[in-house]
C-alpha cells in the first residue's frame, strides 16, 4: 500500500502557501512555474497556474509537486500569454481536492478574474453562511472562494473596486495575487502578517511570496509590498493604493524561524542571518558544556551554526538527511513503517558515538519526532543529548494561515519544559525566550503592550479578531487557549 511520510517528519507547523504573479513576459507561465518551484517549501499538496494571452484565460491545476505537473512541454506550452499567476498549496482550510487548488477563477461581467491567496480569513465561515443565504453556490471548501462571491455581489464595477469593497469586509491574514485581462493585482492585509514582494525582470513586473522566487528567474528585488497596500500592475507600470485603515504591523515571526527559505529576505531582513542570530541568542541564554553542536536538518542548521559560533563548541553534521524520500513510499509491512524517522534522518555514528551533544531544532510541536531523533542519537552511542530549540514553546494554535494541531496535541500547551524534556528523553531542554527571539530580530526586547510581530503561537496574543472561533466572541489581542474552526 502507499503510506504518507507525515507521521515521521511532520512534527512541524505546516507551511501555508506560496503565491507568484508576473506580467509583461511572453513566457509568463514558464516563469511562474519556476517561481512556484522556488516556493515549493510553502505548500506541497497542490499547484496551479492561470494565464492570460490577451484573448482568453488558460489554466492548469494539479495535486502534487510543481515539478511533477509543470515540467512537461505539453502543459506549459498550452499556457500561453504574457501574464500569469500561480499558487502552491498546503491546506489550512478545505480538504485536499482538485476543486480547492488555486488560483481560483471566475467569469464576471467585466471578464475573467483569478485569485491566489496565502493566509487565512478569520471570518470566512460567517461570510460564507451569509452568502449561501443570498443564493451563492460554492464550488470549493476553501476560504478564498468567499472573496470571489463577495466580488460578485459588490456594488462597484471594476475588478479593483470590487476587490477593495470585498476586502473591507474581510478579517484575517492574507497576501493575494490576482489576474484580470489586462493587469495583475497584489495586496497584503493591513497587519502585514504574510509576506509579498515586488520584483522586476526587463520590463516585466513580478509579485512573489519570497525573494527566492525572484532569484530563480533572474528578477531584481524592488521592494516589499507594504501592509495594507494594494498594487495594480499593467502596461502603465505600478500603481499603489492604500484603501484600508491603518493597523499595527504584525508580520509573522515564524517566517524567520522556519517557514521562509533561508536564502530569502523578508521586510529587509535576511532569513539566514536571523536564524543564525537566533542561535547566537539561544547560546547566550542556555549554554551547556558539550562536545559538539548538531542541527536537526535542514531547518535547524543556521541556528546551530550561530549557537556553535557563540558557544565555541564545534559544529558537526551529526544527522544526515535523506533528500530523496518523497511524499509517499511503498510500505509492505508494519515493521517498515516503524522505522519512522530513519526514512528522513540517520545518525552520523562516527561523530556521535561517546559524545555529549547539543541538538538544535527550530521547534517542538507534538514532540513525536523529537522523541525519535533523541532515541536515534542514543542508539548511535551519544553519551548525552541536550536539546535546544530556536523558538519559544509553541503553546497556541495559529489562525492566520498556518496549519497547527489542536492545542491538546501541542506538547508545550500541556506540559512544562521539564515535563517536555522527560517526554522526549533528553538530558536537558531549553527554548529561546520571547525577548531573546526579539533581540535576534534586532529589537531590544518584545514590547508586551504592542508586540512588534505576530507571535500568537508562542504568546497566545492574537492581533486580529477570530470571528469564526468556537470560543466566545474573541477580540483582537485577547489570548485564546482553544483552537477555533479553520
Amino acid at each position: 500500500m502507499t503510506f504518507s511520510t507525515n507521521p515521521f517528519d511532520d512534527d512541524k507547523l505546516k507551511e501555508e502557501c506560496g503565491i507568484f504573479g508576473i506580467i509583461g513576459k511572453d513566457s509568463a507561465a514558464a516563469m511562474t512555474a519556476l517561481g512556484l518551484h522556488a516556493l515549493q517549501h510553502r505548500g506541497q499538496e497542490a499547484a496551479g497556474i492561470v494565464c492570460h494571452d490577451g484573448e482568453v484565460f488558460n489554466a492548469h491545476h494539479a495535486l502534487g509537486h510543481v515539478g511533477e505537473n509543470f515540467n512537461a512541454d505539453s502543459v506549459v506550452a498550452r499556457l500561453v500569454g504574457s501574464s500569469a499567476i500561480g499558487h502552491t498549496r498546503y491546506a489550512t482550510t478545505g480538504e485536499t481536492a482538485l476543486r480547492n487548488v488555486q488560483p481560483l477563477f471566475a467569469d464576471f461581467d467585466f471578464g475573467g478574474f483569478a485569485i491566489a491567496h496565502n493566509g487565512n480569513l478569520t471570518n470566512a465561515m460567517q461570510l460564507r453562511k451569509q452568502l449561501v443565504k443570498r443564493g451563492c453556490l460554492f464550488r470549493s471548501t476553501t476560504d478564498t472562494e468567499v472573496i470571489i462571491h463577495m466580488m460578485a455581489i459588490a456594488r462597484a464595477g471594476s475588478p479593483v473596486d470590487r476587490l477593495i469593497e470585498s476586502l473591507r469586509q474581510i478579517e484575517g491574514a492574507y497576501s493575494l495575487v490576482c489576474l484580470a485581462k489586462d493587469m495583475i493585482i497584489g495586496v497584503r492585509d493591513p497587519y502585514g502578517v504574510r509576506p509579498l514582494v515586488l520584483g522586476k525582470i526587463d520590463d516585466a513586473y513580478v509579485l512573489a511570496s519570497e525573494t527566492c522566487a525572484l532569484d530563480i528567474i533572474g528578477a531584481d528585488y524592488v521592494r516589499d509590498i507594504e501592509p495594507g497596500e494594494l498594487v495594480i500592475i499593467d502596461k502603465n507600470g505600478v500603481q499603489s493604493l492604500r484603501p484600508f485603515g491603518a493597523a499595527p504591523h504584525k508580520f509573522c515571526i515564524f517566517e524567520y524561524i522556519y517557514f521562509a527559505r533561508p536564502d530569502s529576505s523578508l521586510e529587509g531582513r535576511s532569513v539566514y542571518e536571523m536564524r543564525k542570530n537566533i542561535g547566537i541568542e539561544l547560546a547566550r541564554e542556555s549554554t551547556i558544556d558539550a562536545d559538539i553542536v548538531v542541527p536537526v536538518p535542514d531547518s535547524g542548521v543556521p541556528s546551530a551554526i550561530g549557537y556553535a559560533e557563540e558557544s565555541k563548541i564545534p559544529f558537526e553534521l551529526g544527522i544526515i538527511r535523506n533528500h530523496y524520500v518523497g511524499r509517499t513510499f511503498i510500505q509492505p509491512t508494519d515493521r517498515i513503517r516503524h522505522l519512522g524517522v530513519k526514512l528522513k534522518h540517520n545518525a552520523n555514528r562516527r561523530f556521535i558515538e561517546g559524545k555529549s551533544i547539543i541538538l538544535v531544532d527550530d521547534s517542538i510541536v507534538r514532540g513525536t519526532t523529537s522523541v525519535k531523533i533523541v532515541e536515534m542519537l542514543r542508539s548511535a552511542g551519544a553519551r548525552e543529548v541536550h536539546m535546544r530549540i530556536s523558538s519559544p514553546p509553541t503553546a497556541h494554535s495559529c489562525f492566520y494561515g498556518v496549519d497547527t494541531p489542536e492545542v491538546e496535541k501541542l506538547l508545550a500547551h500541556n506540559y512544562t519544559v521539564d515535563e517536555m524534556c522527560k517526554f522526549i528523553g533528553a538530558d536537558s531542554l531549553a527554548f529561546i525566550s520571547l525577548d531573546g527571539l526579539y533581540r535576534a530580530m534586532g529589537e531590544t526586547k518584545r514590547n508586551a503592550a504592542e508586540p512588534q510581530f505576530c507571535d500568537a503561537c508562542f504568546s497566545g496574543d492574537y492581533p486580529i479578531r477570530l470571528t469564526d472561533s468556537t470560543s466566545p466572541e474573541p477580540q483582537a489581542g485577547v489570548s485564546l487557549l482553544a483552537r477555533g474552526n479553520r
